[in-house]
């Protein structure tokens, strides 16, 4: 989730208060949590959603080999938050009932019920670490055209070459296949990289929305959630929640409704605010890697030579694309 709001008009050698402030006003000293530093704070919230990150990517993978569908999937990604942050999303309502159409258009789709059938369909024909790769991996490269074709200038220098480095992964991850022509891998990856163009849609979309996590998370998940019932009690997407196995449904609950759904906004803004913008995208960058590494214990999934090629040159590429230049008078956040 993104937040942006101006610095001000500082000047480079203007003198720093003696007991800087964070963003809310409090002093930086005040938020130790059990005498930890807030930059150590900061640094294990950021794994945590890096973790959360993998999961998602792995579970993708698992739902094909689980007892659940789809739109069960779905239902516990989207419902479980709401139920969770209900009273607070009623506080908000004003604020969610104000936000204009075209950007809550632009979150809803990108993140919501097209983005999840989209991963979790790209998942079940590829790999984990396809998933882990693609879908953030991408997402840089789709943001970057979003804007020019907004109207803002292209990317250049360590920028351009980080994009550049993103799209030599992606091709070292396929090329194998599309010489093969292995129709369900290609079919898959093309669907990843949809799903990565529509997240890249969420994360402008969130630019131009004034919510915080909370809020955003509830202008995500209740009209995903409703869509998604209804198309399960018409028939239109099949459910076997009732005559799914227990274990299943909680494992899903939690890595979905808990982590993705709830904990990995929250926590990433959190870290945000602690690290700043370019430490945060350059330690998140390695989603990619936590998944290859746990999918082979968890999914029993060996990394082949396209992976051990595509995936450190996506996460490179994707720290390098991340980078922002010292010289910007905005603070971006991205949730």
């Amino acid at each position: 989730m993104a937040a942006t709001q101006s610095a001000g008009t500082r000047t480079a050698g203007a003198a720093r208060p003696q007991t800087p402030l964070t963003e809310d006003g409090r002093t930086r000293g005040a938020g130790r949590f059990g005498g930890l530093s807030p930059h150590a704070v900061g640094m294990a919230a950021l794994l945590l959603t890096v973790a959360v990150w993998a999961a998602f990517a792995l579970s993708a993978r698992a739902l094909s080999s689980s007892t659940l569908l789809p739109a069960d999937a779905a239902l516990l990604r989207f419902g479980v938050p709401l139920v969770v942050l209900a009273p607070a999303l009623w506080r908000r309502r004003h604020r969610l009932a104000a936000v204009r159409f075209g950007p809550a258009a632009k979150i809803v789709c990108g993140a919501g019920v097209p983005f999840f059938l989209a991963a979790m369909y790209g998942g079940s024909l590829t790999s984990a670490a396809f998933v882990g790769a693609i879908v953030p991996g991408m997402v840089p490269l789709f943001v970057s055209a979003l804007m020019v074709a907004g109207g803002k200038s292209a990317p250049r220098g360590t920028q351009a070459a980080g994009l550049a480095l993103i799209v030599g992964g992606v091709v070292a991850l396929v090329w194998r296949y599309t010489a093969a022509l292995d129709a369900d891998v290609l079919l898959g990856t093309g669907t990843l990289l949809v799903a990565s163009g529509l997240w890249a849609l969420y994360t402008v979309g969130l630019r131009e929305v004034d919510l915080d996590p909370a809020g955003s998370i509830g202008l995500l998940c209740l009209p995903s959630f409703t869509v998604i019932a209804l198309l399960a009690l018409t028939g239109v997407l099949p459910t076997g929640l009732a005559d799914a196995e227990g274990a299943d449904i909680a494992l899903f609950l939690v890595v979905q409704g808990l982590g993705v759904g709830l904990c990995a906004g929250l926590l990433y803004a959190f870290a945000i605010r602690r690290l700043g913008p370019e430490r945060s995208s350059v330690v998140g960058s390695l989603s990619p890697v936590a998944v290859v590494l746990l999918a082979m214990p968890l999914l029993d999934e060996s990394p082949t030579l396209p992976v051990v090629v595509g995936v450190p040159l996506i996460t490179l590429g994707v720290a390098l694309a991340n980078r922002r230049r010292s010289s910007r008078t905005e603070v971006s956040a991205d949730a």
